[in-house]
């Protein structure tokens, strides 16, 4: 990276983040169907295209918060910055969501199993590797 003395990388990259987070509470919590909620982690290939249409309606809404952004602000994203950051979203949010795998890291790290069922442990887990990735996809989306 190069020095940017004026900060605009990290207000583009800050404004992106933003906007990746907005859409991702309002895909998450609202477009979501209860369908997808409820079969997105079971096995097999219902758990798989459930999966999958709660992804592509995230992405979607992902999609549309920074074209909202860029026609608010004026902004200019590299499209392929953007369909990198998106990429990385989606991927990373289907992994999260099949349950299994955030589940097996939650094991690995030794987190409590009754915290992980019964106190919103999963959850929470679900909801921060979520916000993780979409710092990962803004910084991409920002280039």
């Amino acid at each position: 990276m190069f020095a940017d003395p004026t900060g605009t990388r990290a207000a583009v990259f800050a404004a992106v983040f933003v906007a990746l987070y907005v859409a991702h509470q309002v895909a998450d919590h609202w477009v979501q169907t209860q369908r997808q909620a409820d079969c997105k982690g079971r096995p097999g290939w219902p758990g798989r295209i459930a999966c999958a249409a709660h992804v592509t309606t995230y992405t979607l809404t992902a999609g549309l918060a920074l074209v909202f952004l860029i026609a608010g602000t004026g902004l200019r994203l590299d499209p392929w910055g953007v369909a990198v950051g998106l990429s990385i979203s989606a991927v990373s949010h289907y992994v999260a969501d099949r349950r299994v795998p955030l589940r097996r890291c939650a094991d690995a790290l030794g987190k409590n199993p009754a915290w992980l069922e019964h106190g919103g442990g999963l959850y929470a887990l679900d909801q921060s590797w979520h916000i993780g990735f979409l710092f990962i996809a803004a910084l991409f989306c920002a280039v």
